[in-house]
């Protein structure tokens, strides 16, 4: 059982937290701490300064909302799970956040090489090779399929 467990999340994927958090159960020692953890790019105009893109400050609340719920969702009502809601890259700061908690483990649910997420599989490689912790990469679930499709036959 570990007493420090880092779970990076998309907010953005809602089974995919879902899968995260029950793994976790499972893992995480009684009196364990559990930490979630979203990474979101700040952004800017990039090319076009004229556009207006969400603030950092609005993007983060959006974020930690979204996490709010997926824990209010799936995590047993005898447990609390800490947020962070951190703005760079990925990978780099999912690391850096593993050792400023000094984790026992860190869960990741990785999508693999998927076109929709490119950059996924580098995030996933990187982290695995640079986390000052183990690190758990599950893998993703397909997509839900209505059940009545697979029962047709």
């Amino acid at each position: 059982m570990y007493q420090k467990l880092l779970i990076a999340i998309d907010p953005e994927d809602d089974g995919e937290g879902k899968r995260a958090l029950e793994a976790s159960m499972d893992l995480l020692a009684e009196d364990g701490e559990l930490h979630l953890a979203s990474v979101f790019s700040p952004g800017g105009g990039g090319f076009f300064p004229h556009v207006a893109e969400q603030a950092p400050e609005e993007k983060e609340a959006k974020v930690r909302e979204t996490l709010d719920l997926l824990v209010r969702k799936y995590l047993p009502l005898n447990r609390n799970a800490t947020l962070h809601v951190v703005a760079g890259n990925a990978g780099e700061r999912l690391v850096g956040l593993a050792g400023q908690l000094c984790a026992d483990l860190m869960l990741l649910v990785s999508r693999g090489s998927s076109g929709h997420w490119p950059l996924r599989r580098a995030t996933v490689e990187y982290v695995s090779v640079n986390a000052p912790c183990p690190v758990l990469v599950l893998p993703a679930l397909g997509k839900t399929e209505p059940e009545a499709s697979e029962d047709s036959d």
